[in-house]
């Protein structure tokens, strides 16, 4: 995938409060891509989320970083959601990773055991120079 930039990638601003969900796809650099999500990840809420995340595998990048940093909540259909991701990332190639999770979602992830299937970073700059 051509870098669009050399610059680190910057984390869209969603605070828009008419937002419910939404979703941002950024190239990192020639591997990497990060997808910046925002707002609620529950049944009514997802479609953004899904589109930007299917069309980034389509890219096929070496790692495909979520970062969920502005995602407030996430139910079951939100994790139903990334863990079909995960398992078309790997069919796909790319090394899927969580960044930026808030204590909610890593809680809900907690509880379900997903975090045991997940690559977990804090933020997504640690999660793009996490190695390999």
């Amino acid at each position: 995938m051509p870098a669009q930039n050399d610059k680190e990638p910057t984390v869209p601003d969603f605070t828009d409060s008419a937002v419910e969900s939404a979703a941002r796809l950024q190239s990192a650099d020639d591997r990497a891509a990060v997808c910046a999500l925002a707002g609620d990840l529950d049944i009514e809420s997802l479609a953004p989320a899904a589109t930007a995340l299917d069309e980034a595998i389509r890219d096929r990048p070496d790692v495909l970083v979520v970062d969920l940093q502005q995602v407030g909540f996430c139910d079951s259909s939100g994790l139903n959601m990334l863990l079909k991701v995960r398992m078309a990332a790997t069919a796909a190639g790319t090394e899927l990773r969580l960044a930026g999770a808030s204590p909610t979602v890593l809680r809900l992830l907690e509880l379900t055991g997903a975090d045991t299937v997940f690559s977990l970073h804090p933020d997504t700059a640690s999660a793009l120079t996490a190695p390999r």
